[in-house]
């Protein structure tokens, strides 16, 4: 929940700017059923109280109506002067306000009301939550738990590279910031040289700089030691005397003592280590709180503790707010480990009892899951409800399944079957069941045997994510969390109430438990499923049991239906909700497409279980519709066209059509560009098929008939209306079709043949389109991972992807991609080795044999040696007759007799069987040199350090460089859908050029965001990207910088400190602080994502032409020429590799690069770039565009300067010294111009907008080009030396709207 105290500036001023937002809504959605009323609701204005605690000034408080007093509570607690105190309640006037109930429902509470903070009388569960806090103090700035990957903390490094706040801009006002700032740097240029490796050309990567030293994780020391006593708990006759628990501290001066924790409060007593005596001791002081007590007692932790405290609260909120699911980080520096009694106390408590909501019993996790979903969503405020509690539940659970998972891999877990062998054991823990990745009795001996039973955990859990989307009321899936951890795979579910107590046998109702032999059926299932049907585009299907008799379904047979004990219809094994993948699925007797059988398919997988993605079937389908559309209008046009000639044409026409269009490829532009005439033709379709579809029988036989030849052609299971679904059991061993089925069952089977054809002829070279043209920047495995996702292509095929890159004859521009995809692919097949390789390592031996892995993976060293744990024949022996070992732990030194040859040849021969690519190399070494590729895959950590995987004299890493081994745990995301259509529609109306509505709805978004998940989360991060970007467009850098701080943080805390998406945010906040003048900060920021950029993929990426080109553009802004064109000419270098030398952008970069050599005076050189740059304007453009004729002025200036340069030369060498010069006017940018060009290159105002929007922002533009003529003129005054500034492209849109590439342009333009 975001608090009222975290971010005070968002919220005020989302509150402040409330009146208007509503109107601006209710214009804005006209057809939304949100309307402004019901938004108004969640944001009544925000007023003040004054709060009254003991021992400090009264103070006031910003609160809204629906917040809790609870949390109220919360921000006392994280507040400087009251942070120390946790049990205490509110009275407004002398009455004690509830903890749970809403400030609009306090009688009395208004604009500044008093409220009174109360201290409470302690019980045990009060005491230990106010030592758990005071713990929480004293470590808030200690980042060992982000580094440990616990209690969601995460880590954040933009305060390293900004100072601390940016919020500097809006603590003094600009001008005097701008004013102190910029004659600082100029005269002082130490601030611009980068380290060594971070220059164009440089070979080293170095890891250190990723986590840099933060000044204020020196921590200070408070107390050397806080922690439970031995004498816990108290004996009846102190419990009768109010002791609740006893304390052991030693103090910084090395004093020890020993505390009671009191219903009264803290104090000490006589006690020692070997002695117990409760009576108190002097000083006999009694406070409430321990902070107070320890201040008495120790002058060192007053001091520390208090600059302690002002240090955490002047730290961004976002540093320290957790984030909803845990990020781990794959590199840590070498820590001390503390000693700390709350987390070792968590650790062997294992925290059930602990659960703070439910003191005292473990959570019913299925009741939670499901009671949330039952929550009413009539309106917004319900429905925002009902998503906060969904959201909300579902980090917890995976939270506690994942620890779950890990204590039952470690085997801390007694199975609920032990005396079978391990591989059959499940597990109950938290109210959470836990079962193993292995085929347990034979269930998936069809399907390819445990292969099959490791993947359909992630199959069932894409069939929970689906159905949970769809969202039908009365139909219930299970909580499931799948964990990756040391080599095996645990799926977490939520128990169904009862299941326990029945036979599987008995409890299904729906379904079948043994892959179709035996199929039952239930009516309110069918009707259940009937309403996921359409959505999931899923069949109603009749299959036949072994007895013959037909059975209907309405999803795969293996999908079992179960009614609970509370009476709750349940779905579970959703492993088959999306149609198999013929591609991967051999059928005797069945031939698929030619398109499939060119790329060398159908080819044996190691598994049945290939089944499309979600995102594929729903293209299919798209492009399904457009063909139907198409061949509708064009049978229509004919029949005009007959009636008024011959009707000859028709018979020609209707099939040669059919067999050009599957070739298309999908997406609206490929049927309104082909056909501008026929597209009255579409419309008319559509107003047809309505009529149809009502059945209202006003519709013609004749264009009956036409929909019906386009449905039948498309392979619609309706023939008066377009609708495409699949039947999930085709093809699915062990299922039989009735009789009566056959003529559909043969459609079914085309159909898919036909979606399996379209991936490879559609799909694949649609991406690959995408990624030549730059519509998408993949920079890392993950990012290339995630845009072969959204279209619906499986990971399987990136080898087919990579073969089509090799085959595509723009190679040049796809190096990127090539390189990417290969090192995913070597990764890959890496880590389905290490998987099976960590399956046969026990406990004690796995950090060597991890560091041996790594060693024979990516160490140069020929021949290294495992170090076994010593005592290795003992343990032998005794793991043997151990009951609960891990799960096929068998041969426990098996791994250390792996050799680098050994792994290469088993990674090559992975990639060929399940990638089907050829690895052309003999070691990893040489394909480090040809596919120059880095690995980082987030299981084990290593220690922060400086390897050397090129040594042929020593392994690179040691079993000291394994710090830990960490999950990867895959769960559901649920979905903020009021708040992510707030978010469409504010992008839609920036698209259409209505910046001011679109930043509203945005804004109503973030508020949205924030109500549903906290102030942490991927999708917030966004809004707040683009809210920054839209305010820097309006000119509002001061907003821009503090919306832009926050995504930077954001994307740090929530998707990693070298996640592509991070590199980015870091270059947009780069651009927000140059135009506010802080030019320092602008620089190490910009060095900083070069940094990342080279550490994740390397130089040689398009993106680096952008980054480099912001690097050099502010370099040349403090006049560092030198360094500025060392970026500037590598990006030239690259832009030229990716885009082609005739690009415009190629263009824009040598105008970049002459502009910096006009500075140095070398007109020579800058005449030469100038001259490329005219050409390619020239012959892309012509001679009479603006950009054309801008280039050529410029020449035509650069000319007469070199000129008058010559002419002095001539003078001084003719007459000598006595020669009469006139003073040399030189151009030193002014800021203002490089401003310009920075928002040229970065997209900023490069909306791809219609003729009509232009005008709408034609308006915007001119006040903008005011503001800028003003900024020109003041930068004149300041600089008198100065000539005239060059001509410049303006940035408006006006003139970058009609250039091809820049609508194109692939940095992130307005949209995000």
């Amino acid at each position: 929940m975001l608090l009222n105290g975290d971010c005070p500036e968002s919220l005020e001023k989302e509150g402040a700017a409330e009146p208007p937002r509503e109107n601006g809504l209710d214009e804005a959605e006209p057809g939304d059923e949100t309307t402004g009323q019901e938004v108004i609701v969640i944001q009544d204005t925000g007023f003040s109280v004054k709060i009254l605690a003991p021992g400090i000034e009264p103070f006031s408080l910003q609160v809204s109506p629906q917040e809790m007093v609870q949390e109220i509570h919360q921000v006392l607690m994280d507040r400087e002067d009251t942070c120390h105190r946790t049990c205490f309640s509110l009275h407004l006037d002398g009455n004690m306000l509830d903890h749970f109930s809403e400030l609009r429902s306090v009688e009395g509470l208004q604009e500044g009301s008093v409220l009174r903070v109360v201290e409470e009388p302690y019980t045990v569960r009060e005491a230990r939550i106010h030592v758990r806090h005071v713990r929480d103090l004293l470590k808030s700035l200690d980042p060992s738990d982000a580094f440990n990957g616990v209690d969601c903390n995460s880590l954040s490094f933009l305060s390293v590279f900004t100072d601390g706040d940016l919020g500097g801009a809006r603590r003094w006002g600009l001008e005097t910031d701008s004013g102190k700032r910029k004659k600082g740097l100029e005269m002082d240029p130490i601030d611009c040289t980068p380290p060594e490796y971070i220059l164009p050309g440089s070979r080293e990567r170095p890891l250190c700089p990723l986590q840099p030293q933060n000044r204020d994780w020196k921590p200070l020391q408070c107390l050397k030691v806080l922690t439970m006593s031995g004498w816990n708990p108290p004996p009846g006759n102190r419990k009768m005397h109010g002791d609740l628990m006893y304390l052991f501290v030693i103090t910084a001066e090395d004093r020890q003592v020993s505390i009671t924790a009191s219903t009264r409060g803290f104090y000490l007593n006589q006690s020692t280590a070997y002695h117990f005596n409760p009576k108190p001791a002097s000083p006999r002081f009694l406070s409430h709180s321990l902070v107070e007590l320890l201040n008495q007692i120790s002058p060192t932790f007053k001091k520390n503790f208090a600059v302690l405290q002002k240090k955490r609260v002047q730290r961004h909120p976002f540093e320290r707010i957790a984030t909803p699911f845990q990020v781990y980080s794959w590199t840590a520096p070498q820590a001390e480990h503390a000693m700390d009694c709350v987390r070792a106390e968590d650790a062997y408590t294992s925290r059930l009892g602990y659960e703070e909501h439910i003191p005292g019993q473990t959570r019913d996790w299925n009741e939670e899951l499901q009671t949330t979903r039952e929550l009413p969503r009539k309106n917004l405020p319900e429905r925002l409800l009902r998503e906060r509690a969904i959201f909300k539940v579902h980090s917890d659970f995976t939270a506690a399944a994942t620890r779950g998972a890990m204590a039952v891999i470690d085997g801390n877990v007694m199975a609920i079957n032990p005396s079978e062998e391990t591989k059959m054991q499940m597990f109950i823990w938290n109210n959470i069941f836990f079962s193993l990745g292995f085929d347990v009795r034979d269930h998936y001996k069809d399907f390819g045997g445990d292969v099959a039973a490791y993947v359909a955990p992630t199959n069932d859990l894409n069939g929970v994510r689906t159905y949970n989307v769809v969202d039908v009321e009365g139909l219930y899936t299970l909580g499931t969390v799948v964990v990756d951890y040391r080599g095996y795979r645990v799926t977490a579910q939520s128990i169904i109430p009862g299941i326990l107590e029945r036979d599987q046998e008995q409890s299904v109702i729906y379904g079948s438990i043994d892959f179709g032999k035996t199929v039952v059926s239930h009516p309110r299932y069918l009707e259940l499923l009937e309403r996921t049907s359409r959505p999931l585009k899923i069949l109603r299907h009749r299959v036949l049991n072994d007895r013959d008799e037909e059975v209907e379904l309405c999803s795969s047979v293996e999908c079992k239906g179960i009614i609970g004990n509370d009476g709750r219809h349940y779905i579970l094994d959703l492993l088959r909700t999306f149609p198999p993948d013929l591609n991967f699925l051999p059928v005797p007797g069945e031939e698929l497409p030619e398109e499939c059988a060119r790329a060398g398919f159908p080819r044996a997988h190691r598994h049945k279980l290939c089944c499309l993605r979600q995102e594929l079937v729903d293209a299919f389908v798209e492009h399904r519709y457009l063909l139907f559309m198409k061949l509708a209008a064009l049978q229509l046009m004919q029949q005009k066209a007959s009636q008024l000639e011959t009707p000859s044409s028709l018979e020609n026409g209707g099939p040669s059509s059919m067999e050009s269009k599957p070739e298309d490829p999908p997406g609206p532009e490929a049927g309104s560009e082909e056909e501008g005439s026929s597209a009255s033709g579409l419309a008319k379709v559509k107003e047809l098929a309505e009529t149809i579809a009502a059945d209202d029988g006003t519709a013609d036989p004749r264009s009956r008939e036409v929909i019906r030849n386009a449905c039948k052609a498309v392979g619609s299971i309706s023939s008066t209306a377009f609708d495409i679904r699949f039947n999930p059991d085709i093809f699915s061993p062990g299922v039989r079709f009735p009789e009566s089925c056959q003529d559909e069952v043969r459609d079914q089977k085309q159909l898919l043949k036909d979606a399996a054809a379209f991936l490879l002829s559609c799909q694949i070279p649609g991406l690959v389109k995408d990624c030549t043209e730059h519509a998408v920047l993949p920079m890392d495995g993950a990012t290339l991972a995630e845009v072969m996702r959204q279209r619906g292509i499986n990971m399987r095929y990136l080898g087919k992807v990579l073969e089509l890159v090799l085959r595509s004859p723009a190679r040049q521009q796809l190096d990127h991609i090539y390189k990417i995809g290969i090192g995913e692919l070597i990764t890959r097949s890496a880590k389905h080795i290490f998987k099976t390789y960590l399956q046969g390592v026990e406990l004690s031996g796995l950090s060597a044999a991890i560091s041996h892995f790594l060693n024979c993976f990516l160490s140069s060293y020929p021949n290294p040696v495992a170090h076994l744990p010593a005592d290795e024949l003992v343990s032998k022996k005794r793991s043997k007759r151990r009951k609960n070992r891990p799960p096929g732990a068998a041969d426990n030194t098996a791994w250390a007799v792996m050799t680098p040859q050994e792994l290469w040849r088993n990674i090559c021969q992975e990639a060929k069987n399940y990638f089907d690519f050829s690895l052309e190399c003999e070691t990893v070494d040489q394909a480090v040199e040809t596919y120059g590729f880095l690995s980082v895959w987030g299981c084990p950590q290593v220690l922060l350090k400086e390897y050397s995987f090129d040594s042929r004299h020593k392994p690179a890493f040691t079993e000291e460089d394994v710090l830990n081994i960490f999950p990867v745990v895959k769960h559901v995301n649920p979905k903020a859908s009021d708040a992510f259509h707030f978010f469409q529609s504010g992008q839609a109306k920036v698209q259409q050029g209505f910046l001011k509505e679109g930043c509203e709805l945005i804004n109503e978004a973030l508020n949205l965001f924030n109500n549903v998940y906290g102030a942490m989360h991927v999708e917030t991060c966004a809004c707040l990207r683009l809210l920054a970007r839209l305010h820097y467009i309006m000119g509002d850098y001061v907003e821009a910088l503090s919306n832009q701080q926050k995504a930077v943080l954001m994307s740090e805390r929530v998707m990693g400190i070298e996640h592509p998406n991070t590199i980015q945010e870091y270059m947009h906040l780069a651009l927000y602080c140059f135009a506010s003048s802080q030019l320092s900060t602008a620089l190490s920021l910009l060095y900083r994502a070069r940094y990342l950029m080279l550490l994740v993929f390397g130089e040689d990426h398009p993106e680096m032409a952008l980054l480099d080109n912001n690097i050099g553009l502010v370099l040349h802004g403090v006049m560092e020429y030198d360094l500025s064109l060392r970026f500037l000419e590598n990006a030239l270098a690259v832009s030229t590799k990716y885009h082609g030398p005739k690009a415009l952008k190629v263009a824009l970069s040598h105008h970049l690069v002459a502009r910096v050599y006009e500075s140095k005076a070398e007109f020579r050189s800058a005449l030469q770039h100038e001259k490329e740059g005219y050409t390619i304007y020239k012959t892309q453009l012509g001679e009479d565009h603006e950009k054309t004729k801008e280039s050529s002025e410029y020449l035509k200036c650069l000319t007469q300067q070199a000129v008058a340069l010559q002419r002095t030369m001539n003078e001084i060498y003719r007459n000598g010294s006595s020669a009469n010069i006139p003073p040399l006017k030189f151009t030193a940018p002014s800021m203002a111009s490089v401003l310009e060009q920075l928002n040229v290159i970065n997209g900023i105002l490069f909306i791809p907008l219609s003729q009509k929007d232009l005008e709408n922002l034609k308006a915007e533009v001119a006040r903008r080009q005011q503001l800028q003529e003003a900024s020109r003129n003041r930068d004149k005054v300041e600089e008198p030396m100065a000539t005239e500034p060059e001509p410049e492209p303006s940035g408006g849109p006006e003139d970058l709207g009609s250039e091809p590439q820049a609508a194109k342009d692939p940095s992130p333009s307005v949209q995000g």
